[in-house]
C-alpha cells in the first residue's frame, strides 16, 4: 500500500511503483544505501541481485521484452553504470523499455573528485535515450516520472536517473505519487499505408522486413495473408528483440547473419517494405563486400514511424490490400529424426525440436553454433524467442534469467556459446537464488569459434601460434559443471546426441535451474 514518503528514495520507490515498475535488478553501492532502505520498506516491490552489472542490465532486459512494461535496475556510481553498459547496448537495439537508477556522491561532496567520481552523464548517454538527474529530494518523484515517461515512449527506450545521495536522504514534503498519464502510441500514416500498399500491389519482387511488435503471433498472420495476397515474402530482420514461433503459428526466417548468404536473399529484389525493422546491411564491413545487403536500385519503403501502433498499422495494410478469405499458413507440429553418435550442434536442434516444452521461452546466444536452429525448430512446440540485438556478448545468461522472473510459470531454454557465457556467468548464482526455471545449454567448443570463421572473412588467412591464443579457450578447458554446481545450479555434461537428447527431457520436465554441459 502506497505511504506518504520520508525521503527522497522513498519518493523514487513509491513513484516506480505507482506506475507499475515493480522489480528491480540491482548492484548497489554505498551511495545508494538510501534507496536500499527505501526498498525494504516497499514489500511490492521485488529486488534481485546480480553479482555484476552486466548481470543485472540483462536481467532487466529480459525480464522487460517478456513483461512488455520495464524494469529498474540500481547501479553504482559511473563505474557500476559503465560494468553494465554492454548489455544497455542490447537492451537499446531490442527497444526494450527500461529505468536506471544510477547512484552518484552527494552534491556537495562532488566539488572534492572522491575516487568515485566521474562524468555519469557522459557514460549513460551513449546507452540511454534519456538521461536526467535528481539533485534533490523534491525533485525526485518529477525527474522519475520523465524516466518512466521515456521508457515507454517510441517502442521501449532506456532511461538513466542520476540520484545524488542527499537527494535520496533528505526529507521530502511531496505525498504519495499518482500514476502518469502515459503518451498514447501514434496511429498509423494513412499515407505511408497506402504507399506501402501500392508497392505491394506493383507486381515487382518484394520482401516484407518485419521486427518488434510486428513479431508477435496475431501480427505475423496478418501479414502473412497480406503476403500471400500479394505475392510478397515475408522475413524478420537478422536480430529481433522478440519472436514468437514454433506450431500453430507463422514460420518466418530472418535474414541470414553471412554476408555473401544475405546478399544471394535478396539478389532478385525489387523493393523491400519495413515494419519496425532497418533495412539489412552486414553486422561488420568485409574487404570487396557490399555493407547494405540490398540491390543498389532497390526500393525501400518504411511504413511506420516511431511510435506507431505496430497492430494498428498491420491492421489498416491489410484492410487496404483486402485479404478477406486469405488463410495464413501455420507450421505444423514436426519432430525430426532423431540423431545418433557424436553430439553436433545440428543434435542440439534436433532434440529442442523434441523437447522444449510448449510456451517456453529459448534466449538465444549461441552465436555461430545455432545458426540452424531456425530452420530444425519451425515445427516445434510453440515459444517466444528472444536473441542477441546489439552484437555485445554476454546477454545470454542474462537475459534468461530475466525472462524467467518475468514469467515463472514458463519453462526458459537458454542457448549459450561457451566463450560468451563467461561474460556473465554469474546470472547462475541468480538463477540458483531466485528458483528460475532456466535450463541452460552451453555450446562447448572451447574456443571462439565465430572470430576463426571472422579471421578468414577478413582475408587474413589462417590463425597461426598468436592468433589461436587469442581465439581458443581449451587450455585450460572450462568446465562448465564445476562452474554451475559452484553457483548452486544442478549441471551434467554430454558429448553423444542420446545423452544430450536424455538430459534435456529431464531438465525439461522438472523444475529450477539445470546446466547441460554440450561438448560439441
Amino acid at each position: 500500500m502506497s505511504q506518504n514518503p520520508n525521503n527522497g528514495a522513498d519518493l523514487l520507490c513509491e513513484t516506480l511503483l505507482a506506475n507499475d515498475v515493480d522489480v528491480c535488478f540491482a548492484n548497489p553501492g554505498t551511495s545508494e544505501m538510501h534507496f536500499v532502505a527505501a526498498l525494504d520498506r516497499q514489500p511490492t516491490m521485488r529486488c534481485v541481485l546480480g553479482l555484476f552489472e552486466g548481470v543485472v542490465t540483462g536481467a532487466a532486459d529480459g525480464y522487460a521484452r517478456m513483461a512488455d512494461k520495464p524494469a529498474a535496475t540500481l547501479l553504482h556510481l559511473g563505474p557500476g553504470l559503465a560494468n553494465g553498459l554492454a548489455n544497455l547496448h542490447n537492451a537499446k537495439r531490442a527497444r526494450t523499455p527500461m529505468v536506471n537508477v544510477v547512484g552518484d556522491h552527494a552534491t556537495y561532496h562532488l566539488d572534492y573528485d572522491a575516487p568515485l567520481h566521474s562524468d555519469i552523464d557522459s557514460l549513460a548517454r551513449p546507452m540511454s535515450h534519456w538521461v536526467g538527474r535528481a539533485t534533490d529530494a523534491d525533485a525526485v518523484g518529477e525527474r522519475t516520472e520523465d524516466a518512466i515517461r521515456a521508457a515507454h515512449a517510441n517502442g521501449g527506450q532506456i532511461a538513466t536517473l542520476i540520484l545524488h545521495a542527499d537527494a535520496a536522504w533528505n526529507e521530502t514534503s511531496k505525498g504519495v505519487p499518482q500514476p502518469i498519464a502515459r503518451e498514447q502510441q501514434k496511429q498509423p500514416d494513412a499515407a505511408r499505408i497506402r504507399e506501402a500498399a501500392e508497392a505491394l500491389r506493383s507486381g515487382k519482387t518484394t520482401t516484407i522486413l518485419v521486427s518488434g511488435m510486428a513479431l508477435r503471433e496475431h501480427e505475423l498472420e496478418t501479414l502473412d495473408r497480406v503476403a500471400r495476397k500479394t505475392g510478397a515474402r515475408l522475413m524478420a530482420q537478422q536480430a529481433n528483440g522478440r519472436m514468437q514461433r514454433g506450431a500453430g503459428r507463422v514460420a518466418v526466417d530472418r535474414v541470414p547473419y553471412v554476408v555473401d548468404q544475405a546478399v544471394a536473399k535478396f539478389a532478385d529484389t525489387e523493393q523491400v517494405i519495413l515494419i519496425s525493422a532497418k533495412a539489412p546491411v552486414g553486422f561488420f564491413a568485409y574487404p570487396n563486400k557490399p555493407s547494405s545487403m540490398l540491390p543498389a536500385d532497390c526500393r525501400v519503403v518504411d511504413m511506420v514511424e516511431d511510435d506507431t501502433n505496430i497492430a494498428a498499422a498491420v491492421a489498416a495494410l491489410a484492410d487496404e490490400i483486402g485479404v478477406t478469405g486469405v488463410e495464413s499458413e501455420l507450421a505444423q507440429r514436426f519432430r525430426p529424426d532423431r540423431v545418433t553418435g557424436k553430439l553436433t550442434a545440428e543434435g542440439i536442434a534436433v532434440a529442442l525440436a523434441h523437447h522444449v516444452p510448449a510456451n517456453a521461452i529459448v534466449c538465444d546466444e549461441s552465436i555461430s553454433s545455432g545458426r540452424d536452429f531456425f530452420r530444425t525448430t519451425h515445427g516445434s512446440e510453440p515459444h517466444d524467442f528472444l536473441q542477441l540485438t546489439g552484437g555485445a556478448i554476454g546477454v545470454g545468461l542474462p537475459l534468461a534469467t530475466g525472462a524467467s522472473i518475468a514469467c515463472p510459470d514458463r519453462k526458459v531454454v537458454a542457448l549459450q556459446a561457451d566463450g560468451s557465457g563467461m561474460y556473465t556467468v554469474q546470472a547462475l548464482w541468480t538463477q540458483a537464488r531466485e528458483r528460475c526455471d532456466v535450463v541452460t545449454i552451453i555450446f562447448s567448443n572451447r574456443r571462439y569459434n565465430i572470430l576463426l570463421g571472422e579471421l578468414k572473412n577478413v582475408g587474413a588467412g589462417a590463425p597461426g601460434e598468436n592468433a589461436s591464443r587469442m581465439l581458443n579457450i581449451d587450455d585450460p578447458a572450462l568446465d562448465w559443471v564445476k562452474l554451475a554446481n559452484s553457483m548452486g545450479v544442478e549441471a551434467a555434461c554430454t558429448d553423444t546426441a542420446e545423452g544430450f537428447a536424455d538430459l534435456l527431457k529431464t531438465a525439461c520436465s522438472r523444475p529450477g535451474p539445470f546446466l547441460i554441459e554440450a561438448l560439441i
